[in-house]
């Protein structure tokens, strides 16, 4: 009873709309509403089949024959119910009903079922699940494996990604007898140490297995594939496959969930009313994968060790979808373009190597297991790269180059020789570029800035392989360039899309903690190019200490810290802030403490931990995968087809189109017009904000540096004090003092000390409404005012030599007065005049005076 309350608030936290009462344990399906022909409606206008609606919503129903599963789509629509048999012990017995039924419909067989199995006590109480993570048999008797809890994590293109919050695991035969009742245990023990709470993450309606421009530029590239989702990614690929003897269910994609291992988050940034969501997608590869000791190097497939694909989106939350209404005609589309996304790869080093570790050492030695002059696993790794990703493949090699014990430096000179190798074989333009440079030794002898040195690299990288870019870039940058005094320097406005062929593969020893401070570096460098191509900011040099760079630091630092925890049981040693000679006052101890959790994970715990993930992934025996490919040329060591432009322009644009057109999918899960939904509790209301900085109420551009000085404005009436002899009276300062307006109190105005650089919001609300302190009002009024604060002191408010200076100065100008200079005033006024010129020296009689004294001239006036 418990399980299922906690399950109804799941299902309204997933703004799910199936009603399940608490009193009967019948499920009520909606017929076909006004939320159904709001969408039959919009797909009919978009030329689109509401029938391509991904289904995200799932009842079950068990008794002591049969599991019924109802899924839904999120619409209440479409009902498909799947049935698996529970009275075989060894087989797995699964019917699919593909037939499509309406919610009416739905109610009505599910009665049908409950009066059919009457004498089996019913269908059972409804329990809502998230979706079937697959199958698995260890002994005897297979368990399903279903997602009982979910949270929404990121929203790209109206398609949520959630991350699995827990899972059970259920006997599918009602009478589960096992005859090893304690090996069954045990391999359920250790099938059940991979935490399936913590960093798995799916989607319906979202190939979450491939990059985004995968999913945009080739739609139907499973379509000569078993499966519906790129299973290099796919976790639990062998609960769903072995099932099913390898094949795909007819209709699995309705209610089987693929799950990624890695890491997914997303923030939003503002930057002066426009909304941009930042993406951080890292996907690891289910191939020779394990701990840090016992998996090193790469396998006879080609396979690495601690293979994880990082996608790093960036887009503009203008539009939900991919597309917006076509320029030319309204009932159309057209891709949006305002989504970008950069790939990169990290892996270990492609050679045949381990490391001992039954010597209890913190280092333990570095030992070249295989020699092989043909380089055969590394060849197969890279020819796999080409068809993944395109060329050309950037590898950026961080090892150490000179040590007092040889141990790294073994690996750098044996991949060296392996990629010069490689690359004597491949055409000209197709070759591999390689950079190998000790990060750790320039660290250390602070003779090279590490991050500068990156960037570098990062530009280059980023020039050779491009970044996805849905549309042309904006048209003021045509118009920036075309008007700039140094025209030919500037790039040709781009018309098209932006495709990214090619990677960049970075490497270390452990591929952790020097990888993930230089794929923060070529992170960064392409989040300004991503930004400057969406027309975000004028230049893609981002400073650090800005609100931008810095929130993009801490998604790097927590993907950082999820990958080595994965991989090693520690987080993140040396950050970035260590390279940037920035440590933290506590840094010391918290290196100190994790690399004591880091040798303790893998001197004690990596066994168990191995064991897990080979039962998990269904790995059999001590190596993983044998060896199926057969073995190529020496010498044409790559596939020929790979050589060529994966993503051609004018064939992705096409399909890029065609995606747009066709697939509405995220309308019916994201949009719900029926549905009260508050906007504390939306997604993307809620989603993680960096802390912005204010002026005056206006956001602060989140991409100036936060050192930047600022300083007070220029006073409005410099000089004014000066000029002004007299001072008001106190009567009339009080006046004054209650004319202010009140808001005015305690106020400050603030420049940044490059005004060309002060955001255009910040100088519109300047402009509209300026506001000046209360002491500089008050000077204002009071400069203003002066002649009549003058006059009002002719009257008997004022003090008696203030009048008579008065007197004697309005005299003087009106030549009433006598001009006779009394003695010594022509030599004051000869030393005031050389004074004010800048003349230095001396007189007959004396030094020269450096001021006139102007109350001794006016004293000189007879007023009699």
């Amino acid at each position: 009873m418990a399980l299922v309350e906690k399950n109804q608030t799941a299902v309204v936290q997933d703004s799910s709309q199936t009603r399940l009462s608490s009193t009967n344990t019948d499920v009520t399906f909606e017929s076909a509403s006004i939320t159904d022909k709001l969408t039959t409606h919009h797909a009919a206008r978009c030329s689109i089949s509401p029938k391509h609606s991904a289904f995200n919503k799932f009842i079950l129903y068990e008794n002591k024959l049969r599991f019924y599963i109802i899924i839904s789509n999120a619409s209440d629509s479409r009902h498909r119910i799947v049935k698996i048999d529970r009275t075989s012990q060894n087989d797995l017995n699964v019917i699919e009903d593909e037939t499509d039924y309406s919610g009416r419909q739905m109610s009505a067989m599910i009665k049908m079922l409950d009066d059919g199995n009457k004498a089996s006590g019913g269908i059972g109480k409804a329990r809502i699940i998230f979706g079937v993570a697959g199958f698995v048999k260890f002994t005897a008797g297979w368990y399903m494996i279903v997602i009982s809890k979910r949270s929404s994590v990121a929203l790209l293109g109206g398609h949520y990604v959630y991350h699995c919050e827990s899972t059970e695991i259920i006997p599918v035969c009602f009478n589960h007898k096992v005859d090893k009742p304690a090996e069954e245990q045990r391999l359920l023990n250790v099938f059940k140490q991979v935490d399936m709470s913590k960093n798995f993450y799916f989607s319906y309606s979202y190939d979450i297995t491939s990059t985004l421009q995968l999913n945009l530029t080739k739609p139907n590239r499973h379509q000569k594939s078993k499966w519906w989702f790129y299973d290099r990614y796919a976790w639990n690929f062998h609960m769903l496959s072995s099932p099913f003897n390898d094949r795909s269910p007819r209709g699995g994609q309705a209610w089987l969930i693929p799950l990624i291992h890695g890491h997914v988050d997303q923030a939003k940034l503002n930057v002066l009313s426009r909304v941009v969501f930042v993406t951080l997608i890292a996907r690891r590869s289910r191939h020779y994968a394990g701990a840090r000791y016992l998996t090193r190097g790469v396998n006879e497939e080609g396979n690495v060790a601690n293979e994880v694909e990082t996608e790093q989106i960036v887009s503009e939350a203008l539009t939900t979808p991919f597309y917006v209404p076509s320029s030319e005609r309204r009932s159309r589309r057209q891709p949006s373009p305002r989504y970008t996304s950069y790939v990169q790869y990290r892996g270990s080093i492609p050679i045949s190597w381990t490391q001992d570790t039954t010597s209890m050492s913190p280092r333990p030695p570095i030992e070249i297991s295989v020699i092989d002059p043909f380089y055969t696993a590394a060849s197969r790794h890279f020819n796999d790269l080409f068809a993944r990703y395109g060329t050309p493949v950037i590898i950026i090699n961080l090892i150490k180059r000179r040590e007092p014990v040889p141990r790294e430096s073994k690996l750098l000179d044996e991949y060296t020789q392996c990629v010069r190798y490689l690359n004597q074989f491949l055409p000209e333009g197709k070759k591999m570029v390689y950079r190998a440079w000790d990060m750790s030794r320039a660290y250390k002898e602070k003779k090279q800035d590490v991050i500068s040195y990156l960037e570098d690299l990062a530009e280059e990288s980023i020039q050779m392989t491009g970044f996805f870019h849905t549309g042309p870039e904006p048209y003021f940058h045509h118009l920036q360039n075309y008007w700039s005094e140094d025209v030919q320097h500037y790039p040709a406005w781009r018309k098209n899309a932006l495709l990214q062929n090619g990677v960049c593969r970075t490497n270390c020893v452990d591929c952790l903690d020097r990888t993930n401070a230089a794929q923060f570096v070529f992170g960064k460098r392409a989040f300004g190019h991503q930004l400057y191509a969406l027309g975000v900011v004028r230049n893609p040099n981002l400073p650090f200490d800005s609100v931008a760079v810095n929130m993009l630091t801490e998604m790097y630092h927590d993907h950082g810290d999820t990958i080595a925890l994965q991989y090693t049981g520690s987080a993140l040693v040396n950050r970035v802030e260590t390279y940037r000679h920035l440590p933290h006052w506590n840094s010391h101890s918290r290196d100190i403490i994790e690399n004591i959790r880091r040798f303790y994970a893998n001197s004690l715990l990596d066994a168990d931990k191995q064991m897990a993930i080979n039962l998990f992934l269904g790995v059999q025996g001590e190596r993983h995968g044998q060896l199926t490919q057969a073995r190529r040329k020496y010498q044409e060591w790559f596939d020929t087809e790979n050589l060529k432009t994966l993503f051609p322009l004018a064939e992705s644009t096409k399909s890029l189109s065609d995606f747009v057109e066709q697939r509405g999918d995220f309308w019916s899960e994201y949009y719900r017009p029926l549905l009260f939904t508050s906007v504390e509790k939306h997604f993307a209301f809620c989603m993680s904000t960096p802390p912005g900085k204010f002026i005056k109420g206006v956001s602060y551009s989140p991409f100036l540096p936060s050192s930047m000085r600022v300083v007070h404005q220029p006073r409005l009436v410099t000089g004014v004090k000066r000029w002004m002899g007299t001072h008001p009276s106190s009567h009339n300062e009080k006046l004054r003092r209650k004319a202010l307006p009140a808001d005015t109190t305690d106020k400050s105005q603030f420049t940044h000390k490059n005004d060309l650089v002060q955001p255009s919001g910040v100088l519109a609300s300047q402009h509209l409404d300026p506001k000046v302190p209360s002491e500089e009002l008050s000077e204002y009024h009071r400069y203003i005012d002066h002649s009549q604060l003058m006059l009002d002191a002719m009257h008997d408010e004022a003090e008696y030599m203030d009048q008579l200076q008065y007197v004697r100065f309005v005299e003087k100008n009106l030549g009433r007065s006598d001009l006779t200079l009394a003695d010594g005033d022509m030599e004051s006024y000869i030393n005031y005049v050389r004074s004010a010129t800048m003349v230095s020296g001396s007189v007959e009689d004396g030094t020269l005076s450096s001021m006139y004294d102007y109350d001794q001239w006016l004293s000189c006036v007879d007023l009699a």
